[in-house]
């Protein structure tokens, strides 16, 4: 469950640009291949994930309570150099961005909103996370839909920006960043409640992770974050290999080791 709150205004964002009017007789060059497999990807990455009324509910049930120290730590912003490292660390904090408005954490919000409008602007696509949001979600603050809906449409934004001048690697990246650290926050919290509840939903993203590594090898990635890859075909692996519906912590041991290291990577400057 909380796999989705925390990346769920990305993936939406990211996975509901429609397949408009669409001519395969048109799609002859290798450029808007590769384009319409992300979009077919990252939309059946969306399709994967349960919607935010339900998991809303799960969060109620579990009595989750908001950590922050799970969360990415928002002093490393400036530090990251390379695009990839850019793009992955946007979605990170906009997975925590989408936390802290679903445990309605007013001050917490604002410095991840400003986590995020730092790198967009690096990477070209400010005018997605501008004032004008911040000044939304201010006035929407008592309102938790709202401002999820407004972080979601930003996102959307910013993915049709990306795709439209010829940067759907950057946008594949950001999902992927949403992803990883939507899996991270989920072991975490699976170990602090001892959910089976929430251990389940982990193992229930067995879908989006396959539709995810797509995406990914259907982006060409620089050779900078090819890691990205090999390690989530890894974290596979153990998603495919479990048959039986035990949900324990130990049942997650091997996804909570794979999916912090490959966390740690993501998120160590660079």
């Amino acid at each position: 469950m909380f796999l989705i709150l925390a990346c769920i205004g990305l993936c939406y964002a990211c996975g509901n640009t429609k397949q408009e009017n669409e001519d395969d007789s048109t799609m002859v060059d290798e450029s808007s291949n590769r384009l319409d497999s992300q979009k077919i990807s990252a939309q059946n990455i969306f399709n994967a994930i349960p919607g935010r009324t339900e998991i809303i509910n799960l969060t109620q049930q579990a009595q989750a309570e908001y950590n922050a120290m799970v969360l990415s730590d928002p002093e490393n912003v400036h530090k990251y150099g390379l695009e990839s490292s850019k793009a992955l660390n946007l979605g990170v904090y906009g997975s925590d961005l989408n936390v802290t408005g679903v445990f309605e954490q007013t001050q917490e919000s604002i410095t991840f909103f400003k986590c995020v409008s730092i790198l967009s602007k690096s990477l070209g696509i400010s005018n997605c996370f501008d004032e004008k949001m911040g000044d939304r979600m201010e006035a929407n603050k008592d309102n938790r839909d709202s401002t999820l809906e407004i972080i979601s449409q930003s996102f959307k934004n910013a993915d049709k920006y990306l795709k439209e001048n010829g940067r759907p690697g950057t946008s594949s990246l950001i999902v992927a960043g949403a992803w990883i650290e939507g899996v991270y926050i989920a072991c975490n919290t699976a170990k602090e409640t001892k959910s089976e509840a929430v251990v389940k939903e982990i193992f229930a993203q067995t879908e989006s992770l396959r539709y995810l590594v797509e995406l990914l090898e259907a982006s060409k990635l620089s050779d900078d974050s090819k890691y990205l890859i090999t390690d989530l075909k890894n974290l596979k692996k153990i998603f495919d290999s479990k048959t039986d519906n035990v949900y324990t912590l130990e049942s997650m041991k091997e996804v909570d080791s794979i999916i912090t290291a490959i966390r740690t990577k993501v998120v160590s400057p660079k």
